[in-house]
């Protein structure tokens, strides 16, 4: 399952993304979204978990805690549908 993760302090990193979520499982990716003209952080982030019940259990317990100034929002990824993803006729 992969997870969209905001409100993340813009200081954190894909390793300590990770750290925050391999308490629950496996993690098979964890990025932080940067920007591209900046080079820093969005402060959000994907985290791909190979077990859809151990990303749960991260999104369960994960939710509304504060690592920094805001709250977490954890939910599962919606594939995005932008001028990236193949189109179907």
């Amino acid at each position: 399952m992969k997870l969209f993760v905001a409100g993340l302090p813009y200081d954190l990193d894909d390793n300590e993304l990770e750290e925050i979520f391999e308490k629950f499982g496996k993690i098979a990716s964890a990025r932080v979204a940067i920007d591209k003209m900046t080079g820093k952080s969005k402060g959000f982030g994907f985290v791909e978990m190979p077990n859809d019940a151990e990303a749960q259990e991260a999104i369960d317990n994960l939710k509304d805690i504060s690592l920094g100034k805001k709250p977490l929002v954890v939910t599962q990824a919606e594939e995005r549908g932008g001028p990236r993803a193949a189109k179907k006729w």
